[in-house]
């Protein structure tokens, strides 16, 4: 089994500061087994080519996009494409994060179209899933992500589903100000996806108020394939010890 460890730094790190942690990863993991876990990291725009340049001498660490449009080029100003962040050394492609659905208007359609044209090029996409605290308070939690799921993947064959990875991000859980959620509040909506979805993609990971002290608690939760983590693993230190941690799960 495949457990999938990553990163995303949003709006973080000077190229400077991506390099210097991309060369630190590289130097970490040279020579060293990886224990069946799949290293991820996921830079902003500016930094995918400079991240993926240094990694190239560890292609075992897959580099990321933190989103790119669905059409392959056009007056589409201020975006990116998959073509294009495929040519700047990206694998993966992070798309329907709550933060851009919440304050860049994202919906099911055009997070649909997104993953569409990640499979079509040939990426992987890494499908955002979450409920707000609204609905997990109501006992929600399950049906609002299976919505979700099925809306970003209709359509899709299943050797297409194969290549999809899904991360649960609670939207009450994630961010500063975010709640870490309890392996008990996670049990239900990991069934949940996990019956609906777990034998038909690539792998389903948890993000959310990820750190050193929850991740084997987190890996250990059934259905769950990996993490998707922020802060802690900003810092080298903190994601070398991450992927010890799932190494030894």
């Amino acid at each position: 089994m495949t457990v999938w460890v990553g990163t995303s730094w949003k709006m973080n790190k000077t190229l400077a500061e991506a390099t210097d942690w991309a060369q630190g990863l590289a130097e970490a993991l040279a020579g060293r087994e990886l224990g069946g876990v799949q290293p991820f990291v996921i830079p902003p725009a500016t930094a995918i080519g400079a991240v993926a340049q240094v990694l190239a001498e560890e292609p075992r660490v897959l580099v990321g996009a933190q989103n790119a449009h669905w059409e392959d080029a056009g007056a589409w100003t201020g975006e990116v494409s998959v073509p294009q962040v495929a040519d700047a050394g990206a694998r993966i492609v992070e798309i329907g994060h709550s933060e851009r659905r919440e304050h860049f208007a994202e919906t099911d359609e055009t997070v649909r179209a997104k993953v569409a044209a990640t499979l079509r090029h040939g990426l992987v996409p890494l499908l955002c899933v979450g409920e707000p605290a609204h609905v997990q308070a109501a006992g929600g939690s399950g049906a609002h992500i299976l919505e979700q799921v099925g809306r970003a993947l209709e359509g899709l064959a299943e050797d297409q589903l194969a290549r999809v990875l899904i991360a649960y991000e609670p939207v009450w859980a994630i961010g500063e100000h975010g709640r870490p959620a309890t392996t008990a509040e996670l049990a239900e909506p990991f069934a949940a996806l996990a019956a609906a979805w777990g034998s038909r993609v690539q792998g389903l990971l948890y993000g959310g108020s990820v750190n050193l002290d929850n991740a084997a608690d987190l890996l250990g939760i059934p259905g769950v394939d990996g993490l998707f983590v922020g802060r802690t693993a900003w810092q080298l230190e903190g994601y070398l010890r991450l992927l010890e941690i799932a190494a030894g799960r």
